[in-house]
């Protein structure tokens, strides 16, 4: 069987096995959120050996060549040396600058970098605190805040999240690594129209994309939908609310799950030039892409990204 080295640590493991499990499992705490090589969180370097790469068109080929590999998409089938992310060796400090409520679900997490960070809206950064690891959206602009910003679903406990919730402002948080994703506002896009959909706290990163675009003075339509549990869960209804009635060519919809089906099986295209960003849970996400390609648009003119409910 295969052995799997990081740092001083090394063990055996079944061929086969999924290198992000066998991390994990073994105590050594590396990141997800989609397990689809999409988010990009689980990004280690192998650097003795290598592994069995079902997605290696998810990373460049320069990145490849250095070693990285998306964990969840790989298998142990050699003896393989990985460097795992660590923290206080890898790791940016920062320190929380504030914590409060959004509504009854969602914990807003406001944290300042001790070195300024360079990032665009739609990224995700890897909030690392109690030792535990949770990759998160951006909802903050870096041309307009001073701070980092997260929204964290809290309808069900965490380990991060709980330890989240006894956060005080001026206490220590370690930064990991920042991600691409694959949200994004291009502004070759500037006159056509765009649609935001969200589900939950998948709305975040599209704040954040929203914004960018009302800052580059986006001239098409954009169109915003949100779908929350209840009317409770819509928890930006007043900022976007105040967007909307500075800028007239945004309109925000919110709606409740038990609204959705109708109101996205009604969907119509008014431009095959739409530009169409979607996030959330990955069902909400399918959802949402169905009826956007039952509607006309190209796949190519589709981009998502998913989030996990996480329980531990």
């Amino acid at each position: 069987m295969p052995e799997l080295t990081v740092g001083e640590r090394q063990w055996t493991v079944a061929a086969g096995s999924n290198l992000l499990d066998a991390l994990n499992q073994s105590g050594v705490p590396v990141p997800y959120s989609c397990r689809a090589g999409s988010c990009h969180a689980c990004l280690v370097q192998c650097v003795d050996g290598d592994v069995r790469d079902s997605r290696p068109d998810a990373l460049s080929p320069a990145q490849r060549d250095q070693g990285w590999r998306l964990a969840c998409q790989c298998q142990v089938v050699e003896d393989v040396q990985v460097h795992a992310f660590d923290p206080q060796r890898d790791g940016q400090a920062a320190r929380v600058a504030a914590v409060d409520w959004l509504g009854s679900d969602v914990l807003r997490l406001r944290v300042t970098p001790e070195r300024g960070l360079r990032y665009q809206a739609g990224q995700h950064l890897v909030l690392w605190a109690a030792g535990v690891a949770r990759p998160y959206s951006l909802a903050s602009l870096p041309e307009e805040d001073r701070f980092l910003e997260f929204h964290l679903d809290c309808r069900e406990p965490g380990r991060f999240s709980d330890a989240a919730r006894q956060m005080k402002a001026g206490e220590p948080i370690r930064l990991g690594e920042l991600r691409g994703g694959a949200l994004h506002y291009n502004p070759d896009w500037h006159d056509k129209p765009l649609w935001l959909l969200a589900a939950g706290t998948g709305l975040a990163p599209l704040f954040g994309i929203l914004r960018e675009a009302l800052r580059q003075r986006h001239q098409g339509p954009i169109r915003l939908i949100h779908v929350a549990h209840d009317a409770a869960g819509h928890y930006l209804a007043k900022p976007l609310a105040a967007l909307a009635a500075k800028h007239p060519n945004l309109s925000v919809e919110l709606l409740t799950s038990a609204e959705a089906a109708l109101a996205l099986g009604q969907l119509r295209l008014a431009s095959r030039q739409t530009q169409a960003l979607l996030c959330g849970h990955p069902d909400r996400v399918e959802a949402f892409a169905k009826c956007l390609y039952l509607a006309g648009l190209p796949r190519n003119q589709l981009f998502s990204d998913v989030f996990l409910t996480r329980t531990s």
